[in-house]
């Protein structure tokens, strides 16, 4: 029988990659949109906005139709958290309203989101929740809050997965490094010069794609990863070394 794959914020990015790598694995796949579900592939899109915990109730009973009508399951294995929102900007004048967003998306709704979907998770699956680097490295300084909340989700997978222990459900946190997507508007992926900097920081000499990090979800979900659990993987390329 196929596994099943949760993945939030699926229909773009670092979530579409890592559908369609799981997809090419034989896996099945589950994702969620906010507003658009992107390009037609071979999964299910269900409408969710990660930060209104209101519509929880809603989206596990509608998950729960997908596992039974589709599926014939109660229960899926895989959940990727990886729905997010880039907004950067200087301590001395960062907006509360832009502070609240990210607290909201990365932390508040992944770790409410995480606890409506466990009695939906099987016994014996992963969960994979997704930081960065910035919360090893300052990078140019100004996501102080971004990479703050994702040190919470890093400590957070700790405390879950010794949660989840008992239960057999691994949990690990996977950490990008900066990557070409369209993830805060794009600059990264766009601006040769932003490009050129950053690439001279990474070992490998060059920004990631969505597929190098794919590969690395990938392969904390596969079979013989069972074991690992509670631990921090950065996929950077050997970022600020």
């Amino acid at each position: 029988m196929p596994k099943i794959a949760l993945i939030t914020g699926g229909n773009r990015g670092l979530g579409r990659a890592t559908a369609e790598a799981l997809i090419a694995d034989g896996v099945e796949v589950i994702y969620t949109y906010r507003d658009d579900p992107g390009e037609k592939i071979d999964a299910v899109a269900l409408k969710l906005t990660v930060g209104d915990l209101g519509s929880y109730p809603a989206f596990v009973e509608e998950l729960r139709a997908v596992l039974r009508d589709r599926f014939g399951r109660e229960t899926f294995d895989f959940l990727v958290n990886n729905a997010g929102v880039g907004v950067g900007g200087k301590i001395a004048d960062f907006p509360v309203e832009a502070f609240d967003e990210l607290v909201n998306v990365h932390f508040r709704g992944m770790f409410f989101l995480t606890q409506a979907l466990l009695p939906v998770i099987a016994d014996g699956g992963r969960i994979l929740n997704v930081s960065t680097g910035l919360a090893r490295f300052t990078g140019e300084g100004i996501y102080a809050v971004y990479g703050s909340v994702k040190s919470a989700v890093e400590t957070f997978t700790r405390y879950l997965a010794k949660e989840l222990g008992p239960r057999g459900i691994s949990v690990n946190v996977v950490a990008p490094g900066a990557t070409a997507t369209d993830f805060g508007g794009g600059l990264l992926r766009d601006n040769d010069q932003i490009r050129a900097h950053v690439s001279s920081q990474i070992a490998f000499g060059r920004l990631g794609e969505p597929d190098d990090i794919a590969g690395v979800m990938v392969a904390m979900l596969a079979d013989n990863t069972k074991w690992i659990t509670g631990q921090r993987i950065e996929a950077s390329g050997g970022m600020l070394l």
